[in-house]
């Protein structure tokens, strides 16, 4: 019996040698970490914001009513996607009464025109016998200056008594007559001038009645063009929702009962996109653009930039954020404007589009996985310090304890059999890879995946490198 327990007992201890082995060797291999591992490689990065929105021409005009009134389209002139000129006609409303009232104003413009006329003619002919009497003064003037001349002579021969009293009173007589005349002439002249300011005031009254005929027929006429509908552009008409008939009603905005049709100029097409919050701040005029279209799937239309929105636009209501009344920490966009080069013709306003606007790009950049990339507080990254257990019981120090909170930007990188946390410098995002300015080499070995073993990963920790779960993964 004793021989038999001297044998039991060696084999016993050494199964129990080797199940502690076997144990040990499970526990360290537990604590080895399989992790998927990449390259720090070069390559050309471009960052690119995607947006959505809709194709919208650059310049359209709702053509609304303007009449003082409800008013009734009596003639429709084109048809919706017709191309149409500025100033081109291209609806009638209901236009009786201020039809009426400038044919009334025009006859007012032709009656005083015409006592204008004739006032003008009063006052030519004013002048002209003003020119007349003038003359008729003048000569009135030299007939009684030589019979002032014979009065006198006849005085001189009456003292010398070489003329006879009849003769004598005879050139008397003559010298008076001319006189008279004269005075005569001076006073059918004062009358024809006095005639013709009386012409003259007829003239002004007649010419202040044509201004005011004038006025009443412009503002007569502009209520007639209310009622009628012009092209203010050359466009198509790309909305034409009312028919003859119908009533539409002016002063409502962005009422469907005021819109009489929509004209757009289509030769500048846009993409009207909007833009997350967080990438409008890398956005900027000029930046080139790709843009594709639902409608024409397969093809992608180049463009730029040219309009940044500066308000912001809630996402759920499409409002401005300063126009809201509930304030919201809710996502917001802001719009962006991208012009079309070469936009074919079959594309329409409305059709939804995606654009990705290029804004930065590097060539041979040093790049790395974005999944590579994670952050560690400073704390977690210094080696731990045993035995200061009086240290620990006192109080924290907020600065240190800041510091040590203090988040890290960085990727791990393989070290033989470790993993070693290494601080890095970031540039521009591409939409795999983000680029390295600072903190690793090209051809470096870092960890980058999976994901829950790098959101959880410790610094120094062991690892094995297993790319065959990334394999399985993709495939």
């Amino acid at each position: 019996m004793k021989k038999k327990w001297k044998i039991i007992l060696p084999l016993l201890a050494l199964a129990g040698a080797g199940t502690a082995g076997l144990i040990s060797y499970r526990v360290k291999q537990a604590a080895i970490v399989a992790v998927q591992s990449g390259r720090v490689a070069r390559q050309d990065l471009a960052a690119i914001v995607t947006a959505s929105g809709e194709i919208k021409p650059r310049n359209y005009i709702n053509i609304g009513t303007s009449a003082m009134a409800p008013s009734r389209i009596t003639e429709i002139l084109v048809l919706e996607g017709q191309r149409v000129r500025k100033g081109q006609m291209l609806a009638k409303l209901e236009s009786v009464q201020p039809e009426a009232e400038v044919a009334a104003q025009q006859a007012s413009v032709r009656s005083a025109e015409a006592d204008a006329a004739a006032a003008e003619a009063a006052v030519k002919a004013a002048d002209e016998n003003s020119r007349t009497g003038q003359a008729a003064i003048e000569r009135a003037k030299a007939e009684l200056q030589k019979a002032r001349t014979v009065w006198e002579r006849a005085q001189r021969l009456e003292k010398e008594q070489l003329i006879s009293k009849q003769e004598f009173d005879q050139r008397l007589a003559e010298f008076d007559s001319y006189g008279a005349a004269v005075r005569e002439a001076e006073a059918r002249l004062s009358q024809l001038r006095a005639g013709r300011e009386q012409a003259l005031s007829l003239q002004m009254a007649a010419q202040r009645r044509i201004a005011l005929a004038n006025a009443n027929l412009k503002r007569t006429q502009d209520m007639l063009d209310r009622t009628r509908a012009v092209a203010p552009l050359d466009g198509v008409v790309t909305n034409l929702p009312v028919r003859v008939g119908e009533t539409v009603v002016p002063g409502v905005q962005n009422s469907q009962a005021s819109l009489i049709m929509t004209i757009a100029d289509m030769s500048l097409i846009t993409a009207e996109v909007k833009v997350d919050e967080t990438d409008i701040v890398n956005v900027k005029l000029d930046q080139i653009a790709d843009v594709t279209i639902d409608a024409i799937p397969n093809r992608t239309f180049k463009g730029k930039v040219i309009e940044i929105g500066n308000t912001a636009i809630l996402r759920s209501t499409g409002v401005a954020a300063s126009q809201s009344a509930i304030s919201s920490q809710e996502a917001k966009d802001f719009k962006v404007v991208v012009a079309l080069e070469n936009p074919p013709d079959e594309i329409r306003p409305g059709l939804s589009c995606t654009a990705k606007v290029t804004t930065a790009t590097r060539a041979k950049a040093l790049t790395i996985p974005i999944q590579a990339l994670t952050v560690r507080q400073r704390g977690d990254l210094e080696p731990k310090q045993d035995g200061k257990v009086e240290a620990a019981a006192k109080a924290p120090n907020p600065a240190e304890e800041k510091r040590r909170k203090e988040e890290i930007q960085g990727v791990f990188v393989i070290k033989g059999e470790k993993a070693e946390f290494r601080k890095v410098d970031t540039g521009i995002t591409g939409a795999t890879d983000i680029e390295v300015l600072t903190g690793l080499n090209e051809s470096e070995e870092i960890i980058t995946g999976s994901y829950k073993i790098i959101r959880t990963l410790r610094n120094d920790a062991k690892i094995k490198v297993d790319n065959k779960a990334s394999v399985k993964a993709e495939s």
